[in-house]
């Protein structure tokens, strides 16, 4: 058997990692600025999260939901401190799609409606609902259009006001910053006439926190940043620092019921220590902090760079949009500079999602790298 051919492959195969180093097969150290999609937020192989994650599973790995799990309940409890969202409820899953698969269907369940409500450039996962409200015709099946969906430009709020008024719509999903669609964002005036336009004509605002949450932005969630409440959060990525988990936190106005939601694999012991040990670390080293402040010198420095037609984003989770297509300044920088960066749906946007732990001494070297390979480039024209 073979693998199915879905993914093109960067010659690099990691055999080991340390915070925000990744060492591959043949020992070259790499700078990871990217983080596998921003998974990894307390750095790689955290010595508290490696040791809460063998002791666990030496106890027990893996219970089904038919039991008792305080695991959970300890879970539910950090999360709601730190996040300041106490009064919330928790429902745990394996991934980023199935937490908006699960609020999307939340949604639908609570209001007795069908429509969703999403934006242009918004990725939200691969499976059926969720890949139906991602703006990208490549990845969604015939099977998927099955499902009704009006994609609205951002910072638009009269087009949202009047698909509402129609009264068929059940949710409003959105990203606080986009990830894949290229670090684009609503501002504030977008995101509180959102939540009043929600409320009055009944929709569930679902605000998809899965690669924006946990701290990378500066902010526990980015939409805290608009000082807004959403009915339903979605999380995942960085929650796990690596471990598949995600979740939806969930308003106290809607309700549960045996049933509604359930998973195999969600909320399992290892799931849960990896992401307490995650929120233990956060909260111990400061990292929001770290985040923000680290984002801030990056933009700082960042300014410097020629062809750079625009810096998007907060904290750690950013952007460089350039006046010309990235793809092969990727490959430079992986292959000549051995830095890992990103790129997004806008093919002119670096993306920048490196672990919350790193510092200036980092930020630096990429800066100098990136320098140096843009000198390149000029010179080889």
């Amino acid at each position: 058997m073979k693998l199915f051919d879905v993914y093109p492959l960067y010659d690099v195969e990691p055999v080991k990692a340390y915070d925000c180093t990744v060492v591959d097969k043949n020992g070259t150290t790499y700078l990871d600025l990217y983080g596998g999609h921003a998974v990894i937020s307390i750095g790689h192989t955290h010595p508290h999260y490696i040791k809460r994650l063998k002791e666990q599973v030496d106890n027990i790995g893996f219970y089904s939901n038919a039991v008792q799990n305080n695991l959970q309940v300890q879970l539910a409890e950090k999360l709601g401190k730190l996040s300041g969202y106490d009064d919330y409820q928790l429902f745990l899953c394996n991934s980023g799609a199935e937490a908006n698969e699960n609020a999307l269907k939340l949604a639908s369940f609570h209001t007795g409606k069908s429509r969703v409500i999403a934006f242009e450039n918004a990725f939200h996962g691969r499976t059926s609902a969720a890949v139906a409200a991602t703006d990208n015709p490549k990845i969604n099946a015939p099977l998927n259009n099955q499902q009704d969906v009006t994609f609205l430009p951002l910072n638009q709020i009269e087009f949202v006001k009047t698909e509402l008024e129609k009264g068929d719509v059940c949710a409003v999903i959105i990203e606080p910053i986009q990830g894949v669609g290229g670090l684009d964002e609503g501002i504030t005036t977008f995101f509180t006439e959102l939540e009043t336009l929600c409320n009055k004509f009944g929709a569930v605002l679902i605000l998809d926190e899965v690669q924006s949450g946990f701290g990378r932005t500066g902010k526990f969630f980015a939409h805290q940043y608009h000082g807004i409440t959403p009915d339903i959060i979605s999380i995942a990525k960085g929650m796990g620092n690596g471990f598949p988990v995600g979740g939806i936190m969930i308003a106290p106005h809607i309700k549960p019921s045996y049933g509604l939601l359930g998973t195999t694999f969600g909320g399992n012991h290892l799931a849960c220590v990896a992401t307490l040990s995650v929120l233990e670390v956060i909260e111990a080293e400061n990292l929001i902090d770290n985040a923000k402040n680290i984002g801030e010198y990056f933009v700082s420095q960042a300014m410097k760079i020629p062809r750079v037609d625009k810096i998007k984003g907060k904290g750690l989770m950013l952007g460089l949009e350039f006046d010309f297509e990235v793809g092969e300044l990727r490959k430079k920088m992986i292959y000549d500079q051995h830095i890992f960066t990103g790129g997004a749906m806008n093919k002119k946007v670096l993306r920048i999602l490196p672990p919350l732990t790193i510092g200036k001494k980092e930020i630096d070297r990429f800066v100098k790298a990136l320098q140096s390979v843009l000198v390149e480039q000029k010179e080889s024209v």
